[in-house]
């Protein structure tokens, strides 16, 4: 599942739809020509379950949203997705981050549905169908402290296990994403 520096809205909407048979799916790609196979490496998707790819970018820099539509485009030539989905937030939700505290942590640079919007209309996601969440303040709920302490006791722990694995020499996950964990 994913993890590294997911954020907690992040994770929140992963989990459900882990628990509904979705799962983070690496692809092994390649082209054949004249029997000559190249190797075509794509980006882990975040949920995938029968043929739809679901990326959640909720606070990275603008350039995640590139990835995701190019990995959309191939996969979709390739036939491996028939649709691509982008959740992300709409920037009217940096006056909600403001009132919590936490409107430092996001800016004009970070993803957000404004910024993603002119990268579809411009083409970016090929021929693959992409679908777009932006989650608005309405869409806030407010789930009080304990669910909030209970989430980031979670990470911490979660950061902790990193950390112990590294130091006894285990792989560490290979998770690209920098959210803001507490975002």
């Amino acid at each position: 599942m994913g993890g590294g520096n997911r954020s907690l809205v992040s994770r929140r909407i992963d989990e459900a739809l882990y628990a509904k048979g979705w799962e983070e799916k690496d692809f092994a790609t390649s082209i054949t020509v004249d029997e000559q196979t190249i190797e075509s490496p794509t980006h882990a998707v975040d949920c995938f379950k029968n043929g739809v790819a679901v990326e959640m970018e909720w606070n990275n820099k603008d350039p995640f949203f590139d990835r995701d539509l190019n990995n959309f485009r191939l996969l979709f030539d390739l036939r491996a997705i028939q649709v691509g989905i982008i959740v992300t937030r709409s920037w009217e939700l940096q006056r909600l981050f403001q009132q919590l505290g936490k409107g430092a942590s996001y800016g004009k640079a970070t993803t957000h549905h404004e910024k993603l919007w002119p990268k579809i209309e411009g083409g970016g996601g090929g021929g693959c169908p992409v679908l777009t969440f932006a989650i608005k303040p309405l869409n806030f709920e407010d789930d009080g402290p304990e669910a909030l302490a209970a989430l980031k006791q979670r990470v911490v722990a979660e950061k902790a296990a990193k950390t112990a694995a590294k130091r006894r020499g285990l792989p560490a996950s290979d998770d690209e994403d920098e959210e803001d964990p507490e975002g």
